[in-house]
C-alpha cells in the first residue's frame, strides 16, 4: 500500500484503499473512521492533519472511550516485572564470579534484592511519561497511561501513579481490584494520580 492510501471504514466495514484524491468523493464526516500506512489503529478523520486541511474538519478532542482491562493491564506488569527480575539476576550472577563462599553469593542475592521494586517505581514512571507512554509489558499489550483527557503525563504525575501503586497494594489488593467496580477500569492509584490505561479501538 502506498503511504498516500487510505482504509476507510464505511458501514462498519473497513474499505479501500483510496488515494488523498479519491477521497474528495466519499462523504467522509469529521468522526469516520480511517487508517493510513504507519498507523496502529484507526483514528476518526477529524485526528488526521492532512484530512483536516484537504476536507476542512476542525481537531476534536474526545475523551478515551477504551480501557485496558484487568487482565491485560495484570499481564503487562508480569512482564515488567520478569525483565527487572530478568537483568537483576544476570547482574548478580555474573557478579558470582569474583564471589566464591555459597553464604556470599546468597547474601549477594538477597541483599540488593528491595532495589527492584525501586527500580520498577523508576522504570515505572520514566517509560509511561515518555513518548510510547508504556512500559515493555504495556507495549506488547497495545495499552498505555494518559490523563483523563487522553494526553500523555508528565513525569512528576508519572511518578504519582507509579509510588501510589502502595494504596492500590496495602489493603489485600483491593486498590486493584476496585477496577472491576469502576467503569474506566481504574484503580486507586490512577485515581490519585487522575489517569488511565487505555488500549487500542477495535474495529
Amino acid at each position: 500500500m502506498n503511504p498516500d492510501q487510505y482504509i476507510v471504514v464505511i458501514n462498519g466495514k473497513p474499505q479501500g484503499p483510496y488515494s488523498l484524491t479519491e477521497l474528495k468523493d466519499l462523504n467522509i464526516s469529521a468522526n469516520t473512521f480511517i487508517r493510513k500506512p504507519g498507523m496502529d489503529d484507526y483514528k476518526e478523520a477529524h485526528a488526521i492533519p492532512e484530512l483536516r486541511e484537504l476536507l476542512g474538519f476542525s481537531y476534536q478532542k474526545t475523551a478515551p472511550q477504551y480501557f485496558a482491562a484487568f487482565d491485560q493491564r495484570l499481564l503487562a506488569s508480569v512482564i515488567d516485572h520478569f525483565v527487572i527480575f530478568g537483568i537483576y539476576s544476570i547482574i548478580i550472577l555474573t557478579s558470582y564470579i569474583f564471589i566464591e563462599g555459597k553464604d556470599q553469593r546468597i547474601m549477594a542475592f538477597l541483599i540488593p534484592f528491595p532495589s527492584i521494586f525501586i527500580i520498577k517505581l523508576i522504570y515505572g514512571s520514566i517509560a509511561e511519561a515518555s513518548k510510547t507512554q508504556a512500559t515493555i509489558g504495556k507495549k506488547l499489550l497495545n495499552i498505555k497511561v494518559t490523563d483523563l483527557e487522553g494526553s500523555r503525563v508528565s513525569f512528576g504525575i508519572s511518578l504519582v501513579r507509579n509510588f501510589s501503586k502502595i494504596l492500590s497494594v496495602i489493603p489485600v489488593f483491593f486498590g486493584y481490584l476496585y477496577s472491576f467496580l469502576n467503569k474506566k477500569n481504574q484503580c486507586w492509584h490512577d485515581i490519585a494520580a487522575n489517569t488511565l490505561v487505555i488500549k487500542d479501538r477495535l474495529i
